[in-house]
């Protein structure tokens, strides 16, 4: 049964509907006063402020959003919050405040890999394989942190004291040590040394604040050393400052030279020429480059290329061609913007597409596997838009990467598919790792990278160990695959545990005969 409202009820309900309505409007036209002037999205952070259900982390919804807005634009416009600023930019500063280690979470703890000479952790006696087990009273052990996480706790103003508790191998208890923070040196040049009698061989890691200087020494070294040739390696070097991009490329080229210009929307064109003779403007070279080559990497690589200067030897680029400028906000968190492209001399723009989503123009690096443009490069396909010719002859290539002048594919052999799976899945770089750790008080008989190259072989034991731990994780091999992977791995293991020892300086001159690309910029330096 129905009940019937009388009318002074429904005239109540009425009136109480209307002057709420009013109230609401009068509200919502107040706020609209008081934000007269801002934008939408000051309107919708005023309102959550002000009337959302709970009290909203208002900076975090801040950073958030504009994260957001800055994936909308390209894949390389980005924003930088206040606590990732330092790590992003440490590494292009050319140095960092900090204890001087190289370390990595090895099971859930922080393991000493090396440290570095001269620096606050080497006055005080740290040594590699030691274990962080407390940082300022803290346990740091089984936490399962993320390397992060161990940065800004091992990093801090200079002049600033951090205590460690330590464990190593052979010593009983933990060791204590209080360390004074200091200015750690971050190197872009990996190595510089003589592959034989005349040809140098130089690897850059990133183009910062010091490579332009680190550059230059490292060629004045090579030269005292009756070098002739050059092989420059970028490969893996993602590129950094456009500026010591061009004090790079400089150094190859004849004063007037173009090495790259920019445009923008709102950015004029901008030429940036070689000002000066160059050290090595007489010099023969080969540039190795791969698919992580990019940016500043691919500048440098563009301009010898376009310039007729030199060869370049390995696998297509990355194809980055954008410029950001770091625009400091604030509250010093800072935002990463794309203001402009980037023409190799001939005027190629190399960056690829990027419309689809942020994970398919990361994705595409894959995609080239997939393709099967790793193992035959005559699956590349360029339109003749693409195609630019250089002052002497040679047709180059734009809109995805520098196409090397001589592509090395990789090799499509079945009996080395053992062998690549116990490398690719990390487990002989992390035998590499155990075996030094191990054996670190024998190794220690070995003084220099040179001794330990002439001394050093792996043995059978060795490697029998290395195919054990594989079949427990279940890899298993032929035995022809067995014997392809023990003639890989007596150099390669042993180049491994070189790094271990001696970083990059034991590395490089081990790994080097089965380095296809070098091996291959090798033959073009004989011709």
């Amino acid at each position: 049964m129905q009940t019937k409202l009388r009318p002074i009820w429904i005239a109540i309900i009425l009136l109480t509907g209307i002057l709420l309505g009013l109230y609401i409007n009068k509200g919502v036209n107040t706020r609209k006063i008081e934000l007269e002037g801002g934008t939408k999205f000051d309107e919708v952070m005023w309102y959550i402020g002000n009337d959302y259900v709970e009290v909203p982390d208002a900076q975090k919804l801040q950073d958030d959003a504009i994260a957001a807005m800055m994936e909308k634009l390209d894949p390389h416009s980005a924003y930088v919050s206040l606590d990732e600023f330092n790590d992003l930019n440490d590494p292009l500063l050319g140095s960092f405040d900090g204890i001087g280690v190289q370390f990595r979470l090895e099971k859930d703890t922080i393991a000493i890999v090396s440290v570095i000479k001269g620096g606050p952790s080497e006055k005080v006696g740290l040594m590699a394989g030691d274990r962080i087990v407390y940082v300022d009273d803290t346990l740091v052990a089984s936490k399962k942190l993320k390397n992060e996480d161990v940065m800004r706790k091992l990093k801090g103003p200079k002049g600033t004291k951090v205590k460690v508790r330590v464990l190593r191998r052979g010593v009983e208890g933990l060791l204590d040590y209080t360390i004074t923070r200091d200015a750690i040196p971050t190197y872009s040049v990996d190595i510089a040394y003589m592959l034989d009698d005349k040809t140098g061989y130089l690897k850059l890691s990133k183009f910062s604040a010091t490579t332009a200087s680190e550059f230059r020494n490292a060629v004045i070294s090579l030269q005292a050393q009756c070098m002739e040739q050059l092989v420059f390696d970028l490969r893996g070097n993602t590129g950094g400052y456009l500026s010591a991009a061009v004090d790079v490329a400089d150094e190859f080229l004849p004063k007037g030279s173009l090495i790259v210009y920019t445009e923008g929307r709102n950015r004029p064109r901008q030429y940036m020429k070689a000002r000066r003779k160059g050290m090595l403007e007489d010099t023969p070279v080969v540039v190795l480059i791969d698919g992580e080559s990019a940016s500043a990497s691919e500048i440098v690589a563009g301009a010898l290329q376009d310039n007729d200067r030199g060869t370049i030897i390995g696998r297509r680029s990355f194809g980055k061609g954008l410029v950001q400028e770091q625009i400091m906000l604030s509250d010093q968190s800072a935002i990463r913007l794309t203001v402009a492209r980037y023409y190799t001399p001939t005027g190629r723009c190399i960056q690829k597409p990027y419309r689809d989503s942020h994970e398919e123009y990361l994705l595409e690096s894959y995609e080239r596997y997939e393709n099967g443009e790793l193992f035959h490069p005559d699956s590349i396909h360029f339109a003749d838009s693409l195609k630019f010719t250089t002052p002497g002859g040679k047709t180059v290539y734009g809109g995805g990467g520098i196409m090397p002048d001589i592509y090395v594919p990789l090799i499509d052999d079945s009996t080395e598919y053992y062998f690549n799976r116990i490398v690719n899945t990390g487990l002989l770089y992390q035998y590499a790792f155990d075996y030094t750790d191990r054996h670190r008080n024998q190794l220690q008989r070995y003084k220099s990278p040179e001794a330990f190259v002439q001394s050093f072989a792996v043995t059978d034991a060795m490697f029998n160990e290395l195919v054990k731990t594989a079949e427990e994780k279940g890899i298993k091999g032929t035995e022809e695959q067995k014997q392809v992977a023990r003639r890989e791995a007596n150099t390669l293991l042993k180049a491994y545990i070189a790094r271990n020892l001696f970083d990059d300086e034991g590395f490089y001159p081990i790994y080097a005969p089965m380095d296809e690309i070098l091996q291959r910029a090798m033959q073009e330096l004989k011709q």
